[in-house]
């Protein structure tokens, strides 16, 4: 290698160590998120302390994994142990954005890698411009993927998802995606190119370029679904209100009456000497309480009626859509066929109209799970926390990309519960893990597979439906 190939070289692979440092930071973030979200606890105020002495830590200590190795993991101050969760977190969330971005920005779009796998095959068309021209989708995943990283830890160790997590990622994936594609659409330029198909953005869209008109195709547009996806969001909001008003009720609300009720019985049991409880895992976990609560079913009423207003207005949205004149005229191709040309929207309600559609179907499915398995198991089958960070992948990388989690998240699940039930065996204790495995874990980590791994599934999807020609997902 000359000078100017190594100039060259390192010129290529210096944003990756930048990326590297920033994500390292937003890891450190993060634990702070996951130790005081589910505590209640200010994320910006008091600034960091130790946990044992409560003395207030410098920059120093602070400096994402290289402070924790300076300490040799101990407190400067008190010399208590630090938990080695803070490195590991930082460490991995650096490596995630760091990998991720090299993958994509810096590795050749052309050649063979490892088991003769194309460069170009595993990444995303939308990346084919590079970075300075498709930065702010590559933020959209990035803080998708730090989220699902934060959900995570709070999942694992409280059973809960605090719901400013999936929102801050749906709120940032629809006013990025949205604020880009007019971007896009005022400066002249267009995405079609980065994929070399029909869809024009970095997730399904619901109008399609099928191809030009003069050569004899001809171009398609749902305008129904474009209608439906924007009605529905409206029926969210004003399910919203109708909770806000009391006009319908919150689902569980009563649970934490019957939670203290509960508890004070089964303390009055064992008082007495009886050794029995109420509840069919009374132990000291919170998770098998909620589990055993036993009005899911008339709750499910409750969550039906929310969502009543999003089916609705989707319904109506989609037919309102379809009668505005939505048809260009009859036109002869060259071929001499006579086409009917549908009309494109423009592309920010395009994008806008599939970030909206992405979260409707990415909560939806979990929300479908939630509701039929609350009523045939008479428990609650998903948290709502669930619903709410699937539809947070929805928006930010689409529908199809939702489902694909969805049922990946099915076998990630799987492969948790044995290892979990080797773990448990091995550590000689009897009946599997210790308590019930949070599906939140499964959701995320298959949300980065099907990210990261896409062409594996196009690549099944081609022997699955034997399609003469190689499955492309948007």
């Amino acid at each position: 290698m000359d000078t100017t190939q190594l100039i060259i070289w390192i010129g290529d692979w210096m944003p990756v160590l930048w990326v590297f440092a920033f994500g390292a930071c937003v890891g450190s973030l993060l634990n702070v998120l996951a130790y005081r979200l589910p505590l209640g606890l200010d994320c910006v105020t008091p600034s960091s302390r130790c946990p044992s002495c409560d003395t207030k830590l410098t920059w120093r200590e602070n400096i994402p994994i290289f402070g924790w190795l300076m300490l040799c993991g101990k407190c400067r101050f008190c010399r208590s142990k630090i938990s080695p969760q803070y490195p590991i977190v930082e460490a991995f969330v650096a490596f995630l954005w760091a990998g991720t971005y090299a993958l994509w920005f810096v590795l050749p779009s052309y050649g063979q890698g490892p088991f003769g796998i194309h460069w170009a095959s595993v990444k995303p068309e939308w990346t084919r411009l590079g970075v300075l021209h498709v930065w702010p989708i590559m933020l959209v995943f990035f803080s998708l993927f730090s989220c699902l990283v934060a959900m995570t830890l709070t999942d694992l160790k409280s059973f809960t998802i605090p719901l400013v997590l999936p929102w801050f990622a749906t709120a940032f994936g629809v006013v990025t995606h949205t604020a880009f594609a007019v971007y896009v659409g005022l400066s002249g330029k267009d995405l079609a190119p980065l994929r070399g198909t029909e869809w024009p953005w970095s997730l399904a869209t619901p109008a399609v370029q099928v191809g030009d008109v003069a050569a004899g195709l001809t171009t398609l547009s749902s305008w129904w679904w474009i209608g439906a996806s924007i009605g529905g969001t409206v029926g969210i909001g004003v399910g919203l209100l109708l909770l806000r008003f009391k006009l319908i009720g919150r689902s569980f609300e009563d649970y934490q009456a019957w939670e203290e009720a509960e508890i004070a019985k089964q303390q009055a049991d064992a008082a007495v000497g009886t050794g029995q409880s109420t509840v069919e895992q009374p132990a000291a976990d919170p998770t098998e309480l909620w589990i055993a609560y036993p009005h899911a079913r008339r709750e499910m009423v409750k969550e039906l009626a929310f969502l009543a207003p999003c089916g609705v207005l989707a319904w109506f949205g989609g037919q309102w859509m379809v009668g505005l004149p939505t048809r260009g005229a009859d036109i002869t191709t060259t071929t001499g066929v006579a086409i009917e040309t549908a009309i494109m929207p423009p592309l920010w309600l395009n994008v806008l109209s599939g970030v909206l559609l992405g979260y409707l179907v990415g909560g939806g499915i979990v929300w479908l799970v939630r509701i039929l398995g609350s009523i045939g198991f008479r428990k609650e089958a998903m948290g709502l926390g669930d619903v709410h960070l699937l539809a947070a992948v929805g928006a930010c990388v689409g529908w199809i990309d939702s489902i694909l989690t969805f049922f990946t998240a099915a076998f990630v699940g799987l492969i948790g519960t044995v290892l979990a039930m080797v773990v448990a065996s091995a550590a000689g204790r009897k009946g599997g893990p210790q308590r019930t495995l949070p599906f939140g874990p499964s959701l995320a980590i298959a949300c980065g597979i099907v990210v990261l791994f896409k062409p594996l599934f196009e690549a099944g999807l081609t022997r699955l439906l034997h399609a003469e020609l190689p499955v492309n997902l948007p």
